[in-house]
């Protein structure tokens, strides 16, 4: 016998402020051999409101595009190094907020023709893409500030002053606009910490131009801008590692495997589970494939509703389809599991 065990695409619920549901329809298909059930948990975790986060982004790309016009200009004719640094920064973030901003949208289409789970997995690739501009920004505003460390030139230190504080109110406004999508949806986060760390640099950025104002130590200037390199290496290295690992299929941060496992094993009927596979879909929904081994055959609809509302409250895994098996002969999936 085999049951598949379907869920529909419903509209949205207005009584859920955090979730979006969908409704089930069953079907259910007979033919002889083991029992197979397939679920696919449709319950998708939109943590905040997707309209307000890019408006959000919107509003951050306007702000900082204009930062960086600002900074650019004045680093130009200040002569300052740590001011362009900090422009060019700025420029890899818009770029970022785009990026960002571009693939929430594509996230949200619906799934059509070849792509069966539409396109969320663009938020990891915008992720991905945010980590490599830092970096990619960071080894040029290195090389340029260790030149003038060698030679450093006279810089405008009231100049850098009063622009590199416009900085640090854009980038703590656009911080603060983003700070809500960032607890859950690493696309947000990537966005959120640049803003973060770009209002800590632009009071680095201050305090240089204060000092070299007092002293007249002009090699303060490529020696904050340094420093600035240093701060956004540690900052991107995390959200790199992570995108990089949710590109790659594997278990979203903050799922023990094991702890799924044996919850699914805990459930009535279940005396093993194997071919165990979690993976995330994008930067905030995450699915499940797994082989339960119910003696007694398929446990009903029921029964598989509430496993996978289990997985989705307990472990936000969104999306399950699991396989019930007998255990009367030898199931494996092409990918042997070690769980």
């Amino acid at each position: 016998m085999t049951a598949d065990h379907r869920r529909a695409s419903a509209g949205h619920d207005p009584a859920r402020a955090q979730d979006r549901g969908h409704d089930h329809d069953h079907d259910h298909d007979h033919a002889h051999g083991h029992a197979h059930a397939h679920g696919l948990g449709g319950h998708h975790h939109h943590h905040g409101d997707p309209e307000k986060q890019a408006s959000a982004f919107r509003v951050a790309i306007v702000l900082n595009t204009l930062l960086v016009l600002v900074q650019f200009g004045f680093g130009l004719a200040a002569n300052s190094t740590a001011l362009m640094a900090d422009a060019g920064h700025n420029l890899s973030d818009v770029l970022g907020l785009v990026l960002a901003l571009l693939a929430a949208m594509l996230g949200r289409r619906a799934p059509k023709g070849r792509y069966t789970y539409g396109l969320r997995s663009s938020s990891m690739l915008a992720a991905l893409a945010n980590a490599v501009l830092l970096l990619l920004a960071s080894g040029a505003i290195a090389w340029e500030a260790l030149q003038r460390l060698l030679a450093p030139p006279p810089v405008a230190g009231l100049t850098v002053t009063l622009v590199a504080a416009a900085g640090i109110a854009v980038n703590g406004i656009s911080a603060w606009l983003l700070l809500r999508g960032q607890k859950s949806d690493l696309n947000v986060r990537g966005a959120y910490l640049h803003m973060l760390s770009d209002a800590a640099i632009s009071m680095g950025v201050v305090v240089a131009g204060l000092a070299i104002m007092a002293t007249g130590w002009y090699w303060l200037d490529p020696l904050v801008s340094l420093a600035i390199v240093v701060l956004i290496v540690v900052g991107t290295w995390g959200l790199l590692r992570e995108s990089l690992d949710l590109i790659l299929s594997a278990v979203p941060a903050g799922i023990d495997v094991a702890e799924v496992a044996g919850f699914l094993r805990a459930r009535p009927g279940v005396s093993d589970v194997h071919d165990l596979h979690i993976w995330g879909m994008s930067t905030t929904e995450n699915a499940l494939t797994a082989h339960l081994v119910v003696p007694a055959g398929y446990p009903g609809d029921e029964a598989l509703d509430a496993i996978c509302e289990g997985l989705r409250s307990r472990f936000g895994i969104g999306h399950s389809t699991l396989q019930v098996e007998q255990g009367t002969t030898r199931h494996a999936c092409a990918l042997h599991s070690s769980h």
